[in-house]
């Protein structure tokens, strides 16, 4: 007994960097006993404390899992995909009614949180934000290897990696799960009957029902543009113009999620030599087409800002702090472009954005939570380019 208690350690340093997932996509709990208020009370019964079966364990993926024959990256989509509408009797739009799961570090899941701010929304649907540093989400079974965002309060005791290497504060930013008392993300799919994952940020949870209703960033960003207009302080904000809409759809479909959203995770997490430079080689084609395009007009879709511009900002405000070393995007900085450049300032300016960006999450993320592509959790410490400066970009 012993001897595979010890053996199932010394299994889990090898495979450790496949049984982790993307922060952008993924996102992995703790799966405790629930507490004792009337919430987790009313929720069906199972026994979160028990060890995951081995079929279970097969089961659960994460988003580093999916690569191709070929070492080439595929992320796997999400699952839950409910739409909140006035048409939809079983979740209709509700002040107070939902709550966000969110990790500032993932780029899909800061989005989503900035157009909660944008449209003026926090009154009416709440959220929480997980730590940045991934940890093991049911530390009591040696068995599961399961490793990532957990829920701490601010003033906490620092964490360390897998390893036992770093220390990592508990800031004010983190804000716990006070709806559910989960400890995870994990663990809060958990509750809401999901067992396998990916257990992914951002999470649209639905308190009436205790359900998940969405975990598709692009389809949340949809509903929080239109279907809460009514609770919003800035209902005027239309994240999704009509009249750029289908041009920006195209190039966000041709261009910006799969050769640079994504991109930068093809790059970063292939498996071979030939994935990697089949990725990077599309990246920076994409990259020069850009700055390019910004090099005449504010935005992408022209002088309105819109969902693509965030989007495209949130990749691009990571790619010289955390991209260019950690994912080996490193033919050019963002500093080497300067259009592209301007664009980062100049949506960092807006505040709504500035409140949820966090350079420090996303630098502890990225570095402290793969042991096996950072096994001592050391922090590079370049933050990237000055995003304070003025941008220049009023007149275009």
């Amino acid at each position: 007994v012993n001897l595979m208690k010890y053996a199932s350690r010394v299994f889990l340093l090898p495979i450790l960097h496949n049984l982790t997932h993307l922060p952008t996509a993924s996102s992995f709990v703790v799966a405790a006993s629930p507490n004792s208020n009337t919430f987790t009370n009313s929720l069906p019964r199972r026994n979160y404390g028990s060890f995951a079966s081995i079929s279970t364990l097969r089961k659960m993926s994460t988003a580093v899992d999916h690569t191709d024959k070929a070492g080439a990256f595929k992320r796997k989509q999400s699952k839950h995909r409910s739409i909140i509408s006035k048409d939809n009797a079983e979740y209709p739009p509700e002040s107070g009614r939902y709550h966000l799961h969110i990790a500032l570090a993932c780029p899909w899941a800061n989005g989503v949180l900035s157009t909660l701010a944008l449209k003026g929304l926090e009154g009416a649907i709440s959220h929480s934000i997980v730590h940045p540093t991934w940890q093991k989400t049911r530390p009591d079974d040696d068995a599961d290897p399961h490793h990532g965002w957990v829920y701490k309060s601010p003033g906490d005791e620092p964490l360390k990696n897998s390893l036992g290497h770093g220390s990592f504060k508990c800031d004010d930013i983190l804000v716990p799960d006070e709806i559910t008392g989960s400890k995870s993300i994990r663990e809060l799919y958990n509750l809401a009957g999901d067992e396998e994952g990916p257990f992914t940020t951002p999470v649209l949870f639905d308190k009436k029902t205790k359900t998940i209703v969405n975990n598709e960033s692009t389809e949340i960003l949809k509903m929080l543009n239109s279907e809460f207009n009514e609770f919003a302080t800035n209902p005027d904000l239309d994240m999704y113009p009509a009249d750029i809409q289908d041009e920006l759809q195209e190039l966000n479909d041709n261009l910006v999620y799969p050769k640079v959203n994504n991109g930068v995770y093809r790059c970063g997490f292939a498996k071979s030599q030939e994935a990697y430079d089949a990725a990077v080689k599309e990246l920076f084609e994409s990259m020069d087409i850009l700055e390019e395009r910004l090099s005449e007009q504010r935005y992408l879709g022209g002088k309105k800002f819109a969902w693509l511009d965030l989007r495209l900002f949130m990749t691009l405000v990571r790619f010289d702090p955390v991209y260019i070393t950690y994912f080996k995007t490193n033919k050019k900085r963002i500093t080497d472009y300067p259009n592209l450049l301007g664009f980062v300032r100049d949506i960092y300016s807006i505040p709504e954005v500035k409140k949820y960006l966090s350079i420090e999450h996303i630098k502890v993320h990225y570095f402290t939570s793969h042991p096996v592509l950072n096994t001592y959790a050391i922090v590079p410490a370049y933050d990237g380019p000055d995003l304070e400066a003025p941008h220049g970009r009023e007149n275009l």
